[in-house]
């Protein structure tokens, strides 16, 4: 199975603010959708809330230190992201994506195969970082080119890193 990290991230790292995106990119909205539909998703329960609900067309794997109030179709909580990662092996998945935020970015990287980067063209404000991508470890496979338009607040780039093996 692939483990997949997807975010979008600003120049000096910012991946959020106020538990909310610190821009709003409709490109990547989609990009996102398309990406991780069919897949299943891990997510820390900060960004299950911020959320609001489980993404459809996804298995939702929340990692939580409580349990659920109700149960929900296609939303599964567990205590870590070893715990994560397991169910989605258990359940045959071929790749996983680790959607965020900041703490579960960096209790995973280690265990990533992929990077899923959207890269935001901006210095801004936020309290949440991504962790720093070491290239040593990292080699670029693709970069696709995106622009600011009426619905993108800043120009971006599509970037996917797979880590290299020595």
């Amino acid at each position: 199975m692939i483990i997949s990290m997807i975010a979008a991230v600003g120049k000096n790292n910012v991946i959020g603010k106020e538990n909310n995106l610190p821009w709003h990119l409709s490109s990547d909205f989609k990009y996102f959708k398309q990406t991780t539909t069919g897949h299943a998703i891990i997510m820390g329960n900060n960004t299950f809330k911020s959320i609001g609900k489980p993404l459809p067309g996804r298995k939702n794997i929340v990692i939580s230190k409580t349990s659920p109030i109700s149960e929900q179709e296609n939303l599964f909580y567990v205590s870590s992201i070893s715990d994560a990662i397991k169910k989605a092996e258990d359940d045959k998945e071929t790749e996983v994506f680790i959607i965020g935020g900041e703490s579960i970015y960096k209790q995973a990287i280690d265990f990533a195969d992929k990077l899923y980067i959207t890269e935001v063209d901006v210095l801004i404000d936020g309290d949440k970082f991504f962790p720093d991508i070491d290239k040593s470890k990292w080699k670029e496979i693709s970069k696709i080119k995106g622009q600011k338009t009426e619905r993108d607040d800043y120009n971006f780039n599509f970037l996917i890193y797979e880590r290299q093996t020595n």
